[in-house]
């Protein structure tokens, strides 16, 4: 499924958020991408202006800010809501900060052209502003192919819960060659995520659960 076709050569590619959750995943309700909308900023830097790659969306989550922003920074927790992220570990200690970095990992499923393997994330949180927004970058690297993203997110109180707005880019040369193909699967992987972000913390919300 995670796959583009260029130059008939079949390339293995996976959007950074999620991979195995795009199989039947409903889509969160969220806002179309938008070249000609301001890009999202975390402390005044935004994703790569030059990317052909990329996505942004948005939602409501009916939940408190603190509660989402608990659940969105608590990297090693992702697979306990994440079903496509299979491992999340810190690799450095205390509250997530500008130059904290983690790395994760999900799966890429088996082709008639690859074997299964596993994409391997590192990211580096290069801006931070608490309960506001965070921004970090960082390559996603498998067997035959190389993604560097930069995602952001911006977190907004609104009446009722908080206005959840994400936007991601990527670059290298397998996305590069399908960019249609790339943006549509980096869509999915958004609004999944945000879809699983909402879930859990809105279920978290209703428990009376920070």
């Amino acid at each position: 499924m995670f796959t583009l076709r260029s130059t008939g050569a079949r390339a293995a590619f996976v959007s950074l958020p999620l991979v195995a959750s795009l199989l039947g995943a409903a889509v969160a309700p969220a806002g179309a991408s938008s070249r000609s909308a301001a890009s999202l900023t975390c402390r005044g830097q935004g994703v790569d202006p030059d990317a052909r790659v990329r996505y942004r969306t948005e939602t409501v989550i009916h939940a408190p800010l603190s509660t989402i922003w608990k659940v969105q920074t608590d990297v090693t927790r992702w697979p306990s809501w994440q079903g496509a992220v299979k491992t999340a570990a810190r690799l450095d200690h205390g509250p997530l900060r500008a130059g904290s970095a983690f790395r994760w990992t999900t799966p890429v499923p088996p082709n008639p052209a690859t074997p299964a393997t596993s994409l391997d994330i590192t990211s580096t949180v290069k801006q931070i502003k608490h309960a506001s927004c965070i921004r970090w970058t960082g390559p996603a690297i498998g067997e035959g192919l190389h993604i560097d993203g930069v995602h952001v997110w911006n977190f907004t109180k609104v009446k009722g819960g908080v206005l959840v707005r994400t936007e991601e880019t990527h670059t290298g040369p397998q996305v590069d060659a399908n960019v249609p193909a790339a943006t549509g699967l980096l869509r999915a992987g958004l609004d999944a995520w945000l879809k699983d972000l909402a879930n859990v913390a809105e279920a978290r919300a209703a428990a009376g659960q920070a």
